[in-house]
């Protein structure tokens, strides 16, 4: 019998975001008898990180200082990684890769594997502090990690053209759980009484944690042409900071005359049953790499308009409709064809998305290769050895 694989996972920190989610879905289905997992967040527990203790795995929040360098913490994370002696050290986001990958090399470990979750480089969309980051890692990566993991096709071109090491790059998307995002009649009325609006208004939603190169202010201001062509319709907006205490949100919306028509529900744990509630799911983004709320939302037969945003366009296909990134008017647009189309149309549309999903981005399939992406790491080891 083989003996299980020591696996350390160093990421960030563990709030609720679409890598942090990824990484509680990789560890609840990966395969316990080959591998052995623990977590260490560089900040704190976070949301996510007791759902990952409800695993059984081992979650260490080191607590550093964010934004300001941690020489404290950088050598505590060394001294763990030696103590722990794991066969593989992951890292997710950049500043996991770059404290976690120096951290391992000083510890002696050399099956270190980086993750990328970012698609835009941008300076007006990014702080300095990343960006240098970034750099940093770019020159790093031909000596520090073995192998580095990208979310989506976008996401490595973008930092191929940073200076990232191409022969290390590897490609695995996200995944979703085909049993857990499903289509809900009960969801759809529930969540109309919930919001107090008519049980047939049309719902559109937006579900992402307030940041700006999310783009809510600019769906904001798309919606009145979307108010004049169609009747009634709400729109629901959910995630981290987006709700009636954001001042950035409240005011945009006065502006448009609409706040009657609009819902913020800040942090939910109710995600699937919202989606399944949705006509049509928006995502005005101006950078992503791979966007889980668009795998979530057609797993829920629902459609979604979104930007050309990291990979976007090949998530959808041809099951819903992407528009240029910053093309808000183009956004609205899409969003009334969508509304306005019969409803056993809108339904076949739906149905046809979430059949993408099934075959392209089912949650077992993707830890599958996930776990080829460590052994291959291990395999690189036992060569250079």
């Amino acid at each position: 019998m083989r003996q299980r694989l020591r696996l350390v996972e160093i990421i960030t920190g563990l709030s609720t975001g679409g890598a942090e989610v990824m990484l509680f879905k990789v560890l609840r289905r990966i395969n316990r008898s080959r591998f052995d997992p623990c977590v260490i967040s560089l900040t704190t527990k976070g949301e996510v990180g007791s759902r990952i203790e409800a695993l059984g795995i081992p979650v260490n929040a080191l607590n550093m200082r964010r934004g300001r360098p941690d020489p404290i913490g950088f050598l505590r994370l060394a001294k763990d990684l030696r103590s722990y002696r794991p066969d593989v050290v992951h890292t997710w986001m950049y500043h996991a890769d770059l404290l976690g990958g120096l951290a391992a090399r000083l510890a002696g470990l050399s099956a270190v594997a980086w993750s990328l979750h970012h698609s835009n480089l941008s300076e007006d969309k990014n702080k300095r502090s990343t960006l240098w980051v970034v750099r940093a890692c770019a020159k790093l990566s031909p000596f520090v990690p073995r192998l580095i993991l990208s979310c989506s096709e976008r996401t490595k071109q973008v930092h191929l053209a940073a200076g990232y090491a191409a022969a290390k790059m590897r490609v695995i998307p996200n995944g979703f759980d085909l049993s857990e995002f499903v289509t809900d009649p009960g969801a759809r009325l529930s969540v109309r009484k919930e919001l107090g609006i008519p049980a047939d208004s049309p719902l559109v939603g937006l579900v992402a944690r307030y940041d700006p190169l999310k783009n809510h202010v600019g769906f904001i201001g798309a919606t009145s042409p979307i108010c004049r062509s169609v009747r009634n319709v709400h729109f629901l907006l959910a995630g981290s900071g987006v709700d009636s205490g954001n001042a950035a949100l409240v005011a945009p919306i006065k502006e448009v005359g609409l706040a009657d028509r609009f819902h913020l529900l800040g942090q939910r744990d109710d995600v699937p049953r919202l989606m399944a509630a949705f006509d049509v799911l928006a995502s005005p983004s101006h950078g992503e790499a791979f966007p889980n709320v668009l795998g979530e939302a057609m797993a829920c037969a629902v459609p979604c308009v979104t930007t050309d945003a990291g990979d976007s366009r090949e998530i959808v296909g041809d099951t819903g409709r992407v528009t240029a990134v910053g093309d808000m008017k183009g956004l609205a647009q899409n969003i009334v064809e969508l509304l306005c189309m019969p409803r056993e149309e809108r339904i076949a549309l739906g149905q046809r998305a979430r059949e993408r999903v099934s075959a392209r981005y089912e949650i077992d399939h993707v830890v599958r290769r996930y776990e080829r992406f460590y052994e291959e790491l291990l395999e690189q080891k036992s060569c250079a050895a």
